[in-house]
């Protein structure tokens, strides 16, 4: 099972920012934490602050993996272009946020991107990773 997490902008800085939201482990460190738990998967992690680099990511992976976990930061609310680019490749996508969108800012309470995903996990801090890759492996089995 091949799966590629697709971190967006501002989530280079995990562990530093904000950390009352996001607490204190860098992505980094999670992910190496992901590979030893799901050692019979294979994950792939990239990250970018710039919206046409996970489109491409998006296009290069959505032909060719099993599935793929986004967290697409701020651009969940505005990118047209993310949720065009998921709904133009054949595999799954699954969307995550570590902190509740719904309890924040207004502005964060709309995805522009959860229409097009197989589903959201939302506000179950790093854990919603780990339930996006349960899911795709249980998927596999059924």
């Amino acid at each position: 099972m091949k799966i590629q997490i697709v971190n967006g902008p501002n989530l280079n800085l995990l562990g530093k920012r904000e950390p009352d939201i996001y607490g204190n482990t860098s992505f980094d460190d999670y992910f190496a934490r992901l590979q030893q738990l799901y050692p019979n998967c294979e994950l792939s992690y990239f990250q970018s602050n710039h919206e046409g680099d996970i489109i491409d990511k998006i296009h290069e992976v959505g032909f060719l993996f099993d599935g793929i976990i986004i967290n697409a930061g701020a651009y969940t609310h505005t990118s047209i272009a993310i949720h065009d680019a998921i709904k133009g490749v054949k595999t799954p996508v699954l969307e995550v946020h570590i902190s509740n969108i719904h309890t924040r800012e207004e502005f964060r309470h709309k995805s522009m991107i959860a229409p097009a995903c197989k589903g959201s996990l939302i506000g179950l801090g790093l854990l919603s990773y780990d339930l996006a890759i349960d899911f795709f492996l249980k998927k596999e089995k059924a």
